[in-house]
């Protein structure tokens, strides 16, 4: 616990992250170093391990793992996923709030304390996120801010068609991420449905109007976004969502016409239109 202004005491929380081995272990470690240099720090930070790692990545795990005792890694077996390691996170997680980080982004130094001063202060509040700064990986230069709805009136409505929260910001109550079931057993857009499930549930949500993390684009960013797998899971998601009642038809076709449309331009139109539709 620790005292701030207004006389508000911010309560405990769980760092989330996971790992493949398909990832860049400095980034892996400015990222971790991130978290851990946080301006409220954490007691608590559960890394999910999903399979075999590289040696590279190895050591940077084992570097951490030797210096922060709340550092816990959670290793499984085989590959199995993002949405599959989401679940086995939660379930380690000690405290009811549950932070989750990108194993490749860069949390801002009072990230941890902002969420959990406005987590404190508006208890109704079960899921938090904020803005994003996304930078060049290779220049480190500025790029864009994406930036979500802040009310959960706004959140809610914006839902129906897509992810209401950067994912990289997000923070929720652990009871009740179990109690919707969790993520989908998913690679791809499993972190929308997840959203989606939350607030069917009746969880409320808000996000703070300012940067807390940065994200790193990188060479391959566009290429994976319009590629014909993650097209189709972009799709499928929709389909559930819609499938569900949660959507109306046209919140089901603008954005997979959209989706399609970036599928099939030129590479060099990509991120263009993403930058130009999509951040707004």
């Amino acid at each position: 616990m620790k005292n701030v202004k207004d006389d508000i005491r911010l309560p405990a929380y769980s760092v989330l992250m996971s790992v493949y081995a398909g990832e860049d272990p400095d980034f892996l470690r400015e990222s971790i170093a991130s978290m851990m240099d946080q301006t409220y720090p954490t007691n608590d930070f559960v890394l999910v391990c999903d399979g075999k790692l590289t040696p590279e990545l190895d050591r940077v795990v084992e570097e951490f793992a030797a210096k922060y005792p709340c550092f816990r890694p959670v290793r499984i077996e085989k590959n199995e996923g993002t949405g599959y390691c989401a679940n086995v996170g939660i379930n380690a997680c000690k405290h009811e709030y549950i932070v989750k980080m990108d194993s490749d982004d860069i949390a801002l130094p009072q990230r941890c304390e902002a969420s959990l001063y406005a987590l404190a202060k508006h208890p109704e509040i079960d899921m938090l996120g904020a803005y994003i700064e996304e930078f060049d990986s290779d220049s480190g230069e500025f790029i864009a801010v994406k930036k979500t709805p802040l009310s959960h009136k706004e959140i809610k409505k914006y839902s129906r068609r897509r992810n209401p929260f950067n994912n990289q910001t997000l923070v929720y109550k652990k009871s009740k991420a179990l109690s919707c079931g969790g993520y989908p057993r998913r690679t791809r857009c499993e972190d929308y449905e997840f959203v989606v499930r939350m607030l069917s549930s009746g969880v409320r949500g808000r996000n703070i109007g300012k940067v807390l993390v940065r994200y790193r684009v990188t060479k391959g960013n566009y290429a994976r976004r319009r590629n014909w797998a993650n097209t189709k899971a972009f799709i499928e998601v929709r389909w559930r969502i819609f499938r569900s009642g949660y959507s109306r038809l046209p919140d089901l076709i603008i954005p997979c016409a959209m989706q399609l449309m970036i599928f099939a331009l030129p590479s060099s139109l990509t991120g263009k239109i993403y930058k130009r539709f999509l951040r707004s």
